[in-house]
């Protein structure tokens, strides 16, 4: 008897070249066999009578009725769970290699007698209607900021309709991010949609109360969603399915970035700001594929309003004795001159800066966890007329600006304990009346040399070093010597 194959190439050859004698021979069979074939138009497998009996015996027969009372039980659990929990029980009645037929017998088992499983209904989505947001975690992508780990979030907006995206890194789920990412979602689209679509568990929308049943809107959300003439909507408990558009793309997104940073060769950026035009990048060259459907949402939107709103929180915080002031449980320096001042502080997602008098005193990178930010430049003053203070200060180690810094004090502490804390002192007074980065890279050449990084070696290298780039005195030309040169060659 031929194959099944051997009958499908028959029938194939007889199509394309006609002849039965060549077909049989190009399918390997006698010319009689071929044309017996032919004349019945079946292969050989509708011939063979369907079987319905066992070829060996069943190898799980004494514990299947068992095996059944699980699964009727516990219908989550696993066929390999199962499976492992009696060959561990009865060795000696299970094959050890008899995995993939219990699987298979209990996936036949949950077919015919197993509880019905969730069926999932497909929305109709209208073009321009609305939104949805929502946040990721895309620390797994690897990003480095200048080296230094960059674990954040992705704040996602999607387009039901079309799959259209946007997203902006940031460092929480909060009403700060919600405001970048959304409001930047709405200005590069063109456009704003009657309603925006967020999952009911986000402190950045809703006012979560431990024990309430029902969650209400915040009113800072609330607040941009009317700035933005938008209805703002939300997805029942419990249901992510709901916002299924945006938790569907949130793994495409973060697998189109992971080859992205494979083509650039590296996923290290010299600032925040790079990254953010990278993924920027990324969704645009993304969102051009579904351009067409994209034409058919535009013009159901509704414009923008004339500004945007926001992007900052202010508060109010008065500067202490210890020259800082704390915003949002983070205690940040300013200058000394300022202490029992009140100041007010503006926070966005990426900085906080202080203002005194409408003029910009102090700005940092945001702190998201409790760590200090103290600028050495602020009390360095005070710290050269109290050296003893810097053995126990509070916030010491934020007065190493540099890791050249910390070596430079370590080798120091070896040469002469008692005298280390001084002598690092004076290193920072000379930083700060000069220049940082000039310190910092004599610091590096003594410490490679050997020699002991005080600062009257540093500021003596200073003197005979030539000054950095951003130093030099721009060349102005004087044109009227120009203009007589030009005299001369036309006499």
């Amino acid at each position: 008897m031929i194959t099944e194959h051997q009958y499908r190439h028959l029938m194939k050859t007889m199509n394309d070249k006609g002849g039965i004698g060549r077909a049989a021979m190009k399918a390997g069979m006698d010319r009689k066999t071929a044309r017996g074939y032919v004349q019945r138009g079946h292969g050989p497998t509708s011939q063979r009578p369907a079987r319905h009996w066992k070829t060996h015996a069943d190898a799980f027969a004494d514990i299947w009725p068992e095996v059944v009372r699980w699964l009727e039980a516990t219908p989550e659990i696993e066929a390999k769970a199962l499976f492992e929990h009696f060959l561990a029980q009865r060795p000696e009645q299970l094959p050890s290699n008899g995995l993939r037929t219990f699987q298979r017998r209990v996936t036949r088992w949950r077919t015919q007698y197993g509880p019905p499983k969730e069926v999932f209904f497909p929305q109709v989505r209208d073009p321009g209607a609305s939104v949805q947001v929502d946040w990721t975690h895309a620390h797994k992508l690897g990003v480095t900021l200048a080296g230094v780990p960059y674990p954040h979030l992705l704040c996602h907006t999607v387009l039901p309709y079309s799959n259209w995206e946007w997203a902006v890194p940031c460092q929480s789920e909060s009403s700060l991010s919600l405001k970048l990412g959304l409001q930047d979602a709405f200005w590069h689209l063109g456009g704003v949609t009657p309603q925006v679509q967020t999952d009911h568990s986000s402190t950045a929308t809703h006012q979560l109360k431990r024990g309430a049943a029902a969650r209400g809107f915040n009113t800072d959300y609330l607040a941009l969603c009317e700035h933005l003439g938008t209805t703002p909507r939300t997805i029942n408990p419990s249901r992510p399915d709901e916002n299924g558009d945006v938790e569907a793309a949130q793994r495409h997104l973060k697998r189109r970035l992971r080859n992205h940073l494979i083509l650039r060769g590296s996923s290290d950026f010299a600032s925040l700001e790079a990254y953010a035009a990278f993924v920027t990048q990324v969704c645009i060259a993304a969102n051009a594929q579904r351009s067409a459907r994209v034409l058919e949402e535009l013009p159901r939107l509704q414009p923008l309003p004339a500004h945007r709103y926001p992007d900052a929180e202010e508060h109010t915080a008065r500067v202490s004795s210890y020259c800082t002031a704390r915003v949002k449980n983070c205690a940040y320096s300013v200058p000394a001159r300022l202490i029992d001042v009140q100041l007010l502080a503006r926070v966005t997602e990426t900085t906080v800066s202080f203002h005194h008098a409408g003029v910009e005193v102090a700005r940092y990178p945001r702190a998201h966890t409790q760590q200090a930010r103290i600028d050495y430049r602020h009390v360095i003053d005070s710290l050269m007329r109290k050296p003893g203070a810097f053995a126990r200060y509070l916030y010491r180690e934020e007065l190493f600006p540099r890791p050249v810094f910390r070596q430079a004090y370590d080798q120091l502490v070896a040469a002469a304990p008692t005298l280390a804390d001084r002598r690092y002192i004076e290193l920072l007074a000379l930083a700060a009346r000069t220049d940082e980065t000039r310190v910092a890279a004599v610091l590096g050449a003594l410490l490679r040399a050997g020699d002991l990084p005080q600062a009257s070696a540093v500021e003596a290298q200073l003197q005979t070093a030539p000054p950095s780039g951003r130093d030099l005195v721009a060349f102005v030309p004087e044109l009227q010597s120009y203009d007589q040169l030009v005299q001369e060659v036309v006499a």
